[in-house]
C-alpha cells in the first residue's frame, strides 16, 4: 500500500467524523499506544515505590495472604521509611554513590574526547577511505554487550595471556593485577565503557561536523586563524549542542552500568567499586531483601532524573535545535 493511499484513507476517515471530534483524531490514533506505553512504565514504577516501603524478602513476598495487599506483597509488612533510613546509614551505599558519580564523570569525559577525536579525523579533507573507516568505527554497536565485556575482561586478566599484561611485559614493565587493585579495576571499567559507547559519540559528532558551514572556516582562514584556532572558535561552538546532547545520553547509560563491574570482578575488590545498580542488585537478589533493593533502585532513578533535568536545563537543550 502506497503512502498516498494511506493518507487518502486517513482523510476519508476524518471527513466521516463529526466536527466536534475531527480535532481529536490525532489523539484518538495515538491513545492506544500511549496507554500501553504508560502502563508498562508506570505500573512497574508504582509497584517498585510501594515495595520500597515494605520489608519484602524472598521468604515473604511470594507467600499467600488475603486481600489486595497479600496478592501484591504476600506476608510482607509496611515499614514506612525504614528502608531509606537504613540505606542512609549504610557506608556501602554512600561508597556506591560516590563511585557511580566518579565513573560517570570519567567515562563521559573519555567518551567525548575519543569520539570527538575520531570524528575530526573521519571528516578531515586529507583522510581517505572515510566510508570504510566509519564502518569499522561502528562495529562495537553491533556486538552484544555481554560478549564485548567478556572479551575486555580477558584483556585485563591477571594471567599471562591477558593482553594488557602482555603489552606491559613487551614494554619492559612488570605484570599487574588489574582487577585486584581498586583503581586499576576502575580504570579498566572506564576503558571498556569508553570502547562500548564511543561509536555513538562518533556518529553524532560526525553528523554535527558535516553541518558546520565551510564559509565560517574560510572566513577564519582569511583572518589568519590556524587549525587549532578554527577548531576552538568555529568548530566547537557549532557542534556544542549535539555533542552535549550525546554526552548526556551516554552519562545516563553510565549511571545504569551493571554488566562491566559484575562481569569483571563483582564490583571489587571488597565491593570498593560497586556501582549503584550493582549495589541494588546485590542487596535485592543476593541478600534477598527486596524492599531495600527497591529503595536503592528508586534512589538511583532519582539521581538519574535530577542529573538529566539539570543537564538539559543548564545546557539549554530544550530551547530549540535552531539555536546555538
Amino acid at each position: 500500500m502506497s503512502t498516498s493511499t494511506v493518507a487518502q484513507r486517513v482523510r476519508e476517515f476524518e471527513s466521516k467524523l463529526p466536527d466536534k471530534y475531527s480535532d481529536n483524531v490525532a489523539f484518538l490514533l495515538v491513545a492506544p499506544g500511549l496507554f500501553f506505553f504508560s502502563a508498562f512504565m508506570f505500573i512497574p514504577m508504582g509497584y517498585l515505590i510501594m515495595m520500597s516501603f515494605t520489608d519484602a524478602e524472598l521468604s515473604t513476598v511470594f507467600q499467600d495472604a488475603p486481600g489486595l495487599w497479600g496478592s501484591l506483597f504476600g506476608t510482607a509488612n509496611f515499614v514506612g521509611l525504614e528502608n531509606y533510613t537504613t540505606l542512609l546509614a549504610d557506608p556501602l551505599f554512600w561508597n556506591s554513590i560516590g563511585v557511580t558519580w566518579l565513573f560517570v564523570l570519567t567515562s563521559v569525559t573519555l567518551k567525548v574526547l575519543l569520539g570527538l577525536t575520531v570524528a575530526v579525523v573521519l571528516t578531515h579533507s586529507l583522510v581517505r577511505g572515510k566510508r570504510f573507516m566509519r564502518a569499522l568505527v561502528i562495529i562495537p554497536l553491533g556486538l552484544p554487550a555481554i560478549f564485548s565485556i567478556t572479551v575486555w575482561r580477558n584483556v585485563f586478566s591477571s594471567a599471562r595471556f591477558g593482553l594488557a599484561n602482555q603489552a606491559l611485559t613487551s614494554l619492559g614493565f612488570d605484570q599487574v593485577a588489574w582487577l585486584s587493585n581498586r583503581w586499576l579495576a576502575f580504570l579498566s571499567y572506564n576503558i571498556t565503557e569508553m570502547w562500548l559507547a564511543y561509536p555513538f559519540m562518533v556518529i553524532i559528532t560526525v553528523s554535527a561536523l558535516q553541518n558546520v558551514s565551510d564559509e565560517l572556516h574560510d572566513a577564519a582562514k582569511v583572518d589568519g586563524a590556524g587549525f587549532l584556532a578554527r577548531f576552538w572558535h568555529v568548530t566547537l561552538p557549532s557542534i556544542k549542542r549535539p555533542v552535549m546532547f550525546a554526552a548526556i545520553l551516554t552519562a545516563a547509560a553510565s549511571f545504569q552500568q551493571f554488566l562491566i563491574p559484575f562481569i569483571f570482578n563483582r564490583g571489587g575488590p571488597a565491593r570498593s567499586n560497586e556501582l549503584i545498580i550493582l549495589f541494588g542488585y546485590r542487596e535485592a537478589f543476593s541478600g534477598r531483601a527486596y524492599g531495600e533493593g527497591a529503595a536503592i533502585m528508586l534512589t538511583a532513578i532519582f539521581f538519574i532524573a535530577i542529573f538529566m533535568v539539570v543537564a538539559v536545563t543548564k545546557g539549554k537543550l530544550a530551547e530549540g535545535a535552531h539555536e546555538t
